[in-house]
């Protein structure tokens, strides 16, 4: 995204964001919107290099960033995390819960279920975690935003992915609960379904060959920055019309708010 495109859309200034998942593909192109449009950014991964290097590119940019690497599957780190970045930053009042995995992949006796524990542990027990450890200081801050990033797999089945299926179904319902409890209090919940998107997931799934998906050639796919032009957009007062929603980048008319290719 170049500063012009950031530019077209509402800034986040005094906003504090905390990306999930954001040493590549969305959460990284996530992260580079939020903070072109003035949020300062917390991000976290396991990969504590990629997200170094990427709070220093944000830094250098002129915004604030600091990367706090961490396992999102360990649930009992949620508290810790958000303490860092409350530190570092001060109280999120964004969060994007985009930290996922779409493996084991193969049919659901081929499974270790050791294996299809942790992706449910990521894709939805992680994300419930960072709920309960952000959401208090967002109440008490007046309200926050949190986006859920979901998946066309929270509602259409596909072969070799029952983990990841049931994992975002999860999710979806968790997006829904979040606004019935909580929207009253300023918590403005959104679930995002960004497409098949050019990212290491997607090498993955090509390489498994399992399902539809699966055989789409990589061009096909879009770049990270259109569903990170998404994400931004919704973090700001132009889609308060849209809350509660679990939303997709293949509606014509969300592609025409946040200014993508129709």
């Amino acid at each position: 995204m170049t500063m012009t495109e950031a530019d077209a859309l509402p800034r986040l200034d005094g906003e504090v964001a905390l990306v999930t998942g954001a040493s590549r593909g969305i959460g990284a192109a996530a992260a580079r919107a939020l903070a072109l449009r003035g949020a300062a950014v917390a991000l976290t991964a396991r990969s504590a290099g990629e997200i170094d290097g990427l709070a220093r590119e944000l830094r250098d940019a002129g915004g604030r960033a600091v990367a706090i690497a961490g396992d999102i599957g360990d649930v009992a780190w949620a508290g810790d995390l958000l303490r860092q970045a409350t530190e570092a930053l001060g109280t999120p009042t964004i969060l994007v819960n985009n930290a996922g995995m779409v493996g084991p992949i193969g049919r659901l006796l081929d499974c270790d279920p050791a294996d299809w524990a942790r992706n449910v542990t990521v894709n939805l027990l992680g994300a419930y975690a960072m709920l309960r450890a952000a959401l208090p200081g967002m109440i008490a801050s007046g309200g926050g935003t949190v986006v859920n990033v979901s998946s066309g797999a929270a509602e259409n089945a596909y072969e070799g992915w029952s983990a990841y299926c049931a994992g975002k179904a999860g999710l979806a319902m968790l997006t829904r609960s979040l606004h019935l409890e909580y929207g009253g209090q300023g918590i403005r919940a959104f679930g995002f379904r960004p497409g098949t998107v050019d990212t290491g997931m997607q090498g993955e799934i090509r390489a498994s060959g399992i399902n539809p998906v699966s055989k789409m050639p990589r061009e096909a796919h879009a770049p990270p920055e259109h569903p990170a032009r998404v994400i931004a957009w919704l973090c700001g007062p132009e889609a308060q019309d849209l809350v509660g929603q679990e939303l997709s980048i293949r509606d014509p008319e969300l592609r025409h708010r946040t200014g993508l290719p129709s």
